[in-house]
């Protein structure tokens, strides 16, 4: 969790590796995945650099890869996942084998692909054909018996009387217009005849289903036989040879349903070879995808080398987390010792003012958590992080809002099918880009399901109903005569109606959930809790920004910043709280005046007439102030937070103009060293002015997790009341009926509506008082982020 809390320290290191070892060396390093390496050669474009013939061949690689791979899904055969750990890099020899081995792969497949595509053609041609041969027959009889061309006839012994006819076979979405053009162009002296085939065509190309129909168009002469011939090339028709006489077509179809026979028999020992061999491949091909990419990546890696001017040494420079400098150290010798270099590559260690990325380490439990913090904007080096502190606050202040036992439990379940089947769920990331939302932030739906669980015991809430677990702190003293009587009765705790020294042991009284006035309650209570948890938040975002003034030694920042800060927000704010506090202290149900309820005041008049110096109006018999001196313990908090303000607007940059150019404050001023005296004049007024406006809109802002807990649980109780309780109300046979009928109605209304919708909302708040109300108080958020090169992180990301 302290690694969390702050960066890891970085290292910017000059790598030092023999050309030999240098493809092992930089292998070794992505297996460890801890360096991210610097270019060092920005003015080259990437056909300038020295490994570019390389990069092409695994480009060529990655392509016949690719290639297989669609030919795997083309075939609709399973592509499988790597399982266990990552194949390890081919050594440059290995690599020159792996080539040859996918060249031959392809060209075997392809030839394959080929030869099934062609014969694919054929026997659609044939098959083509068939159909012609076939429904001609037909045409030629009615052509015979039909006067329709002005008296000219033709028999089967192919008698003709100067008539010609063309047959084949168009797309049955083209025929209508093919028709249409026949007609034109020859004023009506073409007779087209036409039929349609059943079964539907497979394109060879495609491979989408396509409707044809067969015709024959008669004409007469030359000169229409080349427009019809035309006319069928621009519609794409495929024309058939169709012999006049009934004995030659029944010869022709014969051979015809032969040939098919024998090229059905070629296609399936075709398609059972590429089966055979794709099945062969399907095996490695995830090994080869990984093997590809790794190669590629550790020549592009080395590519961000430059050479030594005696070209005999391959020199790098990449941040390394100090922690980790001893892992390089070996990786370099392991390198070094994979092909027999007698010359050992080393390390220095540079020293530098540039800002190093921000590294966070991370585990499966709290990656989502700083993915949160990430989507805002990556941590400065070194900074306090507030992804720890989320891990808490996070799921409690979601949980403010959303506090309901039962909504809750369905949030813990959820997230705790996830974690159970995780390992199945890592393996298998095609399921989608928003279940993989969800799964990621598993953890964090796990504790937002806990943490509402808690606090809806607080509320006293399961699914809009209370629970009486230990026994109501109140008592009815009503006699029978008076509970019937009355619709209405009043349970006054300054009478017998409170049992004398006890409480209910946890959260709210169940009684309270009875009472006509209990929105009045809720609202009071949680309104006050809401404000009270946001100045908690808010001072923890500036104790946050005293912890990284401390770290970077900023000691001046304490007392001109953080100190007058933390002053302003206690004594306006956290003195509110007080007050708040007080109250419920001091102010009894059975004490008598000054302090008894009548007499207590309202908290926010008196806070306001604190601000602007008002008086406060009281009854007779109460007092004007809750303790002796507040009148003028107030007068000096308003006064000293009034002295705030300058104190944080001109105390920081007098500091800056009195000590700058003197030796012994390097880094004091926080990076305002070169920064002229103007803009840090405005940028500390702007600083000021946000920081006392903000304080005032964010306590303000907490205020959603009273608005939204009210409004979820009255959804809740509407859901309720308005569904569920109307088959709870049903007598008799109807009743058990009507709870089968109406409990899936309720059910799909508090997942989609409640859970789903609210959950949602709630979530989106939350993250909201995250981002602004707390990190706003400390959080720069500028960094650039630790890219190592990493194999598992380069692979992972490709697949996602």
């Amino acid at each position: 969790m302290g690694a969390l809390f702050r960066s890891d320290e970085m290292t910017l290191c000059q790598l030092f590796i023999q050309p030999e070892a240098a493809y092992q060396t930089v292998a070794e390093l992505g297996e460890i995945g801890v360096a991210q390496f610097r270019d060092l050669n920005p003015e080259l474009n990437a056909f300038q650099r020295k490994f570019i013939a390389e990069v092409r061949r695994c480009d060529e690689m990655e392509r016949k890869v690719n290639y297989i791979k669609k030919e795997l899904i083309k075939d609709e055969m399973e592509v499988r996942e790597l399982s266990g750990d990552l194949p390890p890099v081919p050594n440059p020899r290995e690599f020159i084998d792996l080539e040859a081995l996918f060249e031959k792969t392809e060209n075997e497949i392809l030839e394959l692909s080929e030869n099934f595509a062609q014969l694919l053609q054929n026997f659609q041609e044939l098959t083509e054909l068939r159909y012609v041969l076939e429904r001609t027959q037909s045409f030629f009889s009615d052509q015979a018996a039909s006067t329709n061309l002005e008296g000219i006839k033709m028999d089967d012994a192919g008698e003709t009387q100067q008539l010609g006819f063309v047959a084949g076979v168009i797309e049955r979405e083209r025929i209508l217009g093919f028709e249409r053009i026949l007609w034109r162009i020859s004023r009506g002296n073409v007779f087209l005849r036409q039929a349609d085939i059943e079964k539907p065509f497979t394109d060879p190309k495609t491979g989408k289903e396509v409707y044809k129909n067969v015709f024959v168009a008669f004409f007469q002469g030359d000169q229409l036989k080349t427009r019809v011939r035309k006319v069928c090339t621009g519609y794409h028709a495929s024309l058939y040879p169709c012999p006049n006489n009934y004995d030659e077509r029944e010869d022709m179809l014969k051979g015809v349903l032969v040939r098919l026979q024998d090229l059905n028999m070629v296609i399936n020992q075709t398609k059972d070879q590429r089966q055979r061999v794709l099945v062969s491949v399907s095996k490695d091909l995830p090994k080869w995808i990984v093997i590809v990419k790794k190669i590629k990546a550790i020549y592009h890696t080395m590519n961000l080398f430059n050479m030594d001017v005696s070209r005999k040494c391959l020199i790098g420079e990449c941040w390394i987390p100090t922690s980790d400098l001893e892992l390089v150290q070996k990786s370099l010798q392991d390198g070094s010792m994979a092909v027999g270099s007698t010359v050992p590559s080393f390390m220095n260690v540079i020293s530098t003012n540039e800002e190093p990325p921000t590294y966070n380490r991370v585990n499966r439990f709290t990656r989502g958590f700083q993915n949160l913090i990430d989507a805002y904007g990556v941590a400065n080096y070194r900074e306090a992080n507030p992804a720890l502190s989320s891990i808490i606050t996070f799921p409690f202040l979601f949980a403010v809002m959303f506090g309901d036992v039962g909504h809750g439990f369905i949030l813990f379940l959820f997230a705790l099918f996830l974690v159970v089947k995780e390992k199945k769920f890592l393996g298998d990331r095609s399921k989608g880009e928003i279940f993989n939302i969800f799964f990621g932030g598993r953890y964090i739906i796990l504790l937002m399901g806990i943490f509402s669980i808690y606090t809806g015991f607080i509320y006293n809430d399961l699914f809009s109903k209370t629970m009486n677990i230990f026994g109501s702190a109140w008592q009815n003293n009503y006699n029978a005569t008076t509970l019937m009587t009355n619709d209405q009765l009043q349970l006054d705790p300054s009478e017998d109606f409170l049992k004398d020294g006890e409480v209910y042991w946890f959260g709210i009284d169940p009684t309270w959930m009875l009472a006509t006035n209990k929105i009045i309650f809720l609202n009071s209570f949680k309104m006050k809790f809401s404000i009270i948890i946001g100045i908690i938040h808010m001072m923890l975002g500036v104790f946050m920004s005293a912890v990284n003034y401390i770290h970077f030694k900023r000691y001046s920042s304490i007392i001109l910043e953080f100190l007058p800060q933390l002053l302003f927000l206690c004594l306006l704010f956290l003195y509110l709280c007080f007050m708040m506090v007080w109250k419920w202290l001091v102010f009894s149900p059975k004490s008598e005046p000054p302090w008894s309820p009548g007499c207590a005041p309202s908290v926010l008049i008196y806070f306001i007439n604190m601000l602007l110096q008002g008086e406060n109006k009281f009854q007779d018999g109460c007092q004007e102030y809750m303790y002796e001196n507040q009148a003028l313990i107030q007068n000096i908090f308003v006064i000293t937070a009034v002295i705030c303000i300058p104190w944080m607007l001109i105390g920081k940059p007098i500091y800056i103009s009195c000590t700058r150019g003197k030796g012994g404050h390097g880094g004091g001023h926080g990076g305002h060293d070169d920064e002229p005296m103007s803009e840090i004049w405005i940028h500390q007024g702007i600083h000021t002015i946000e920081y006392v406006l903000s304080t005032i809109s964010h306590t303000a802002s907490y205020l959603r997790l009273w608005a939204l807990s009210l409004a979820h649980s009255q959804l809740s109780e509407v859901l309720w009341s308005m569904v569920f309780s109307i088959a709870l109300k049903s007598e008799g046979y109807m009743g058990a009926a009507l709870i089968f009928v109406i409990f899936p109605c309720w059910a799909m209304g508090t997942l989609a509506i409640l859970v789903g919708m609210e959950g949602l909302s709630a979530f989106l708040h939350t993250l909201r008082l995250h981002w602004v109300e707390l990190m706003s108080k400390f959080y720069t958020g500028t960094g650039l982020i630790f890219h190592p090169f990493d194999f598992n992180q380069i692979i992972n990301a490709e697949d996602e």
